[in-house]
């Protein structure tokens, strides 16, 4: 009996010291099971949607230009006897347009030297800050669940503030320049928060409030440019201002060979503040909790009305930082009413794209200045027509707004979802 004890306690020892392999297997089971939960999320986020989302739209925009093409056109009349004349024109064309797309934002390799070649992306760079600086105005209003669609009012109310202290007032150089920056954004703002204002005390929609006061922002300019005295440029009978005055608008970067001036510091700059008013502040918890749910963010205590006038305040400010960086930078030698160039609505496709993210917004505005930049290029050296880079814009929105779409295509899957557990199949044993 002592024998079978003293057998029996090693045996107690081992098994206790070392677990059993059903339980290894369940552990290593379980860990496996996370990770492939892990990435499928971040297989099917939105991150990579807005990623596939520019690819197809680009392969889309590829069927369009050879389709436009009258090289292929001319092959595709007798496809059936020379087919590899279809293939190679199409190459070619989608080749030579996608190439010249990329010489004219990135980098030039016709151009002698790296300063020479670079000049291309200090242009992607140049069209891009405008498009930064209202995108994030937009984005902001969507993270709060507003929809700022006044873009373009809100442009033009702030360059005629900016274009008139950049113009009217003599102050020197330095001080005048912020004085003209500090007058376009408060022109923005206000244009803005009148916004917020009217959906707090009345309720009124901001859709419909913006889209009204882009008209009547875009005539109040018109009569503006018109009246002599007022913003039209003294002695001219033409509808545009004054010419900025240097000490007023934004100094070359890189110096006068490049267009890329110092506007671009600003929406850099405009970027930081935004991710840490969102990440960082109480004031961006409050912008978030109303955004998604503003009755529970009631319940909690927060002011939902004062909410959405500081919001549309900042959000305006934001976009006016755009009208200020086209009227001090891009165009000097007076406005007119277009400038603001349809960026307003144009930010509306980089929130989109950007997810309404601060640094998500900065690489859409990035990416839509190459295709502002590049489709000049595209055009004047292969024929393209700068339609199609209109196009290719639509369809990234187009993807953009339909995740689904885009899961299907590329067969990625919905992120909070488990895989489906393959189904075990037993074997009967006969004897």
């Amino acid at each position: 009996m002592s024998d079978q004890t003293q057998q029996s306690a090693p045996d107690a020892a081992a098994a206790t010291a070392s677990p059993p392999t059903g339980s290894n297997q369940v552990k290593r089971s379980v860990d496996s099971d996370r990770w492939s939960q892990t990435l499928r999320d971040i297989v099917g986020g939105s991150t990579i949607i807005s990623v596939l989302a520019v690819v197809l739209a680009l392969v889309v925009g590829a069927i369009l230009i050879a389709l436009t093409d009258e090289e292929v056109q001319v092959s595709a009349a007798y496809v059936f006897a020379r087919p590899s004349d279809v293939f190679g024109d199409i190459w070619d064309a989608v080749a030579g347009a996608y190439s010249a797309l990329f010489q004219g934002s990135i980098y030039n390799f016709r151009r002698p030297g790296f300063l020479a070649g670079i000049k291309p992306l200090t242009e992607t760079l140049t069209f891009a800050t405008p498009l930064i600086a209202a995108g994030l105005g937009v984005g902001l209003a969507f993270r709060v669940g507003m929809f700022n669609i006044g873009g373009r009012g809100q442009m033009l109310i702030a360059a005629a503030c900016s274009g008139w202290a950049a113009f009217a007032l003599d102050l020197p150089a330095g001080i005048h320049l912020v004085v003209a920056v500090l007058f376009g954004i408060l022109g923005g703002a206000l244009w803005g928060g009148l916004v917020g204002l009217l959906k707090a005390r009345t309720g009124a929609h901001e859709v419909i409030v913006t889209i009204m006061l882009n008209f009547v922002a875009f005539y109040l300019i018109s009569y503006l440019l018109r009246t002599p005295g007022l913003l039209q440029e003294p002695g001219s009978s033409n509808p545009q201002t004054a010419p900025m005055k240097d000490t007023a608008v934004f100094p070359d970067l890189l110096g006068p060979g490049y267009n890329l001036h110092a506007g671009f510091l600003t929406v850099v700059a405009a970027t930081v503040f935004v991710w840490w008013l969102l990440n960082r502040s109480n004031l961006g918890f409050q912008y978030r909790a109303v955004g998604e749910n503003p009755k529970a963010a009631l319940v909690a205590g927060i002011n939902v009305k004062s909410v959405y006038v500081s919001a549309m305040l900042i959000s305006g400010g934001l976009v006016g930082l755009a009208g200020v960086n086209q009227v001090l930078g891009t165009v000097t030698t007076g406005f007119s009413s277009g400038i603001d160039a349809n960026i307003g609505f144009d930010a509306i496709t980089v929130a989109l794209l950007g997810r309404s993210k601060p640094w998500g917004i900065f690489i859409a505005g990035i990416l839509f200045g190459a295709f502002k930049a590049g489709g000049f290029s595209m055009q004047a050296a292969e024929g393209v027509p700068i339609d199609i880079v209109l196009v290719v814009q639509s369809l990234i929105v187009l993807f953009i707004a339909a995740p689904p779409l885009v899961r299907l295509i590329f067969r990625l899957p919905t992120p909070g979802t488990k895989r489906r557990a393959r189904p075990t199949v037993t074997k009967e044993v006969t004897v």
